[in-house]
């Protein structure tokens, strides 16, 4: 995951390659690491039944997750079979730069160290756990593995724009806190939530957060929490939505939205498709 942060990083900087990857060396990961790996997995899989999306939940029950934390090599040949993407190791975050650089280039960066025991509930920064069980599992879909070569891609013409806060705020709302109607009623499908203990119920069972279709303009013009459970998720119909709505040069969205203020991330408009209204949300005309 891609981020800018005031704190200081977390990971081992100091062996990073040019493209601040570095060796997963699986060998140095200890036993109380593995079991702590194997506590998280069962607490999220016993969740994610319920709640994920079943493309989320066909991948993870191939992958071996209960046997310990995963080693790169092993998923990424099944991965490359799949939708040739790549698993490349790096110490913690990176660069914006490097992170959509990757993405582009279908690799898609995965933190090498875990979190301590006391951290179990939440970490600050995203781990190989988040990462791992979060994210792998939706690349092994074709239609989102596209969607997340294209994010790169659009990422690396919104630097040169100046507009890389607006489309961080779509990968925030999709790839890490989206949300997917089903026949089955709605699901997840975003790593943020899928790897949370608690924001996995909330987001579909609470009555506190709103929950309104994707709109894509909408969508990078809304601000998001990032110390608290989100006020507001947004629904794709399916993931063809999702893909189809980056296929457009994003450039005059950005000269449309440029210097507009953005919307709480509470607000519900007049024009939002509301699939359930929260408690207490923001109301703009």
């Amino acid at each position: 995951m891609t981020g800018e942060t005031n704190h200081d990083l977390r990971g081992d900087y100091s062996r990073i390659r040019p493209d601040y990857t570095v060796d997963q060396e699986w060998e140095r990961y200890t036993p109380e690491q593995h079991e702590l790996w194997k506590r998280l997995f069962l607490r999220q899989q016993s969740l994610v039944a319920r709640y994920a999306c079943d493309e989320f939940i066909g991948t993870m029950d191939t992958l071996g997750y209960l046997e310990g934390i995963p080693r790169f090599d092993a998923i990424n040949e099944k991965l490359a079979a799949a939708t040739r993407w790549k698993l490349v190791a790096v110490p913690g975050l990176v660069p914006d730069l490097v992170f959509f650089e990757h993405l582009a280039n279908r690799r898609f960066p995965v933190t090498v160290w875990i979190r301590e025991p006391h951290e179990f509930d939440y970490i600050v920064e995203p781990d190989i756990f988040h990462d791992f069980f979060g994210h792998v599992p939706m690349l092994f879909n074709p239609v989102f593995a596209d969607y997340m070569q294209a994010y790169g891609r659009g990422g690396l013409k919104a630097h040169a724009l100046g507009a890389i806060e607006m489309l961080s705020r779509l990968y925030w709302y999709t790839v890490e806190f989206g949300l997917i109607d089903t026949p089955a009623g709605l699901k997840s499908y975003g790593a943020g939530i899928l790897s949370s203990g608690g924001e996995i119920s909330y987001c579909i069972d609470s009555p506190d957060p709103n929950r309104i279709g994707f709109d894509l303009l909408r969508i990078m013009q809304t601000r998001y929490k990032i110390d608290t459970y989100q006020e507001t998720y947004f629904v794709i119909r399916d993931f063809d939505e999702l893909f189809e709505a980056t296929e457009p040069d994003f450039t005059p969205y950005y000269d449309m939205l440029r210097g507009r203020e953005p919307y709480a991330p509470s607000a519900v408009l007049a024009t939002d498709r509301v699939y359930h209204r929260g408690l207490s949300p923001v109301r703009v005309a």
